[in-house]
């Protein structure tokens, strides 16, 4: 805050603190019973003006000592900190450091199993649950099984690979995936035939004709990256298109818009937002996710 809007503020609030100590002294002068406000009805009904009642006035001069007392102690006059230095900041630092420190101390029992270890623990499940909630649900969802454009954690399709490995790298490092486009680089005779082709690829009634005509565009722009066979690679995050499972939207139109306008996803890197042991809870968490059934709470 500048100098002059830190002065404005002390000056309005010992404005408004010294109105409000001269008005209520203003109404506490005068005897009960003497003096009308000039109001008259029914021609001889009178409003007295009398002081405010002695125990009404003691209270408002408390509030208003206390309230001198709380711009002392804590922030409210421009600039100045308080003689207890508290800020919203500070309290909120102190909070998450008790909360680290519970943390840790739940953590230091959990050894140096590995992650396919963590994942059968039930109450690392249970931490790894809060951490995800608190951190990856907005995206993936709190059931994890994401939405388009975001994906589901709860199945066994993986564009990056789902070992523990490779899920500790993901939340750890994040993941950026780049599908480029192709639109003008595609024949208007075949365009059509490969995407049927990529959406009914596993059909084996598809015509064939149609599969063909669409495989040789398929091997110039697609196989570098998806395979020849088309079931990817997760080296690259190349997603495998012999399945039914689409991070974008599996409909004929939203081939057609990934084919031909590319698409863009970038998982944030959590290196510098979780502990290495948050990690290793929500990756244990996230990892029991696609294995036999572990008891993840309600």
């Amino acid at each position: 805050m500048s100098a002059f809007w830190n002065w404005f503020v002390v000056a309005l609030v010992a404005a408004s603190i010294i109105g409000c100590l001269w008005l209520l002294f203003a109404n506490a002068r005068g005897t009960p019973g003497e003096g009308t406000t000039g109001h008259v009805w029914d021609d001889d009904l009178r409003e007295y003006n009398n002081p405010l009642p002695r125990w009404w006035l003691n209270m408002f001069i408390l509030t208003i000592v206390f309230g001198v007392a709380y711009l002392v102690i804590f922030p409210g006059l421009g600039n100045y900190a308080g003689n207890q230095g508290w800020s919203q900041s500070r309290q909120l630092e102190a909070g998450l450091a008790k909360v680290r420190a519970q943390r840790e101390t739940v953590y230091s029992r959990l050894g140096d199993r590995d992650i396919a270890a963590l994942s059968r623990d039930p109450a690392v499940i249970a931490l790894g649950r809060d951490v995800f909630l608190n951190n990856c649900a907005g995206c993936h969802g709190a059931d994890a099984r994401g939405a388009r454009g975001f994906p589901n954690l709860a199945d066994r399709d993986w564009l990056y690979g789902g070992s523990p490995e490779a899920i500790v790298a993901s939340i750890t490092d994040g993941r950026q995936g780049q599908m480029p486009y192709f639109n003008g680089m595609i024949a208007p005779e075949v365009a059509d035939d490969l995407f049927d082709t990529v959406k009914h690829w596993s059909d084996p009634q598809f015509s064939a004709m149609r599969r063909a005509n669409a495989m040789k565009q398929f091997a110039i722009s697609c196989a570098a990256c998806h395979g020849a066979d088309g079931r990817g690679n997760q080296a690259l995050g190349a997603a495998n298109l012999t399945d039914s499972i689409w991070l974008h939207g599996g409909s004929r139109e939203h081939i057609r818009e990934t084919i031909l306008f590319g698409r863009k996803s970038a998982m944030p890197a959590h290196r510098d937002l979780l502990s290495a042991n948050d990690i290793r809870v929500v990756s244990g968490y996230v990892y029991s996710l696609s294995q036999p059934a572990v008891a993840h709470g309600p």
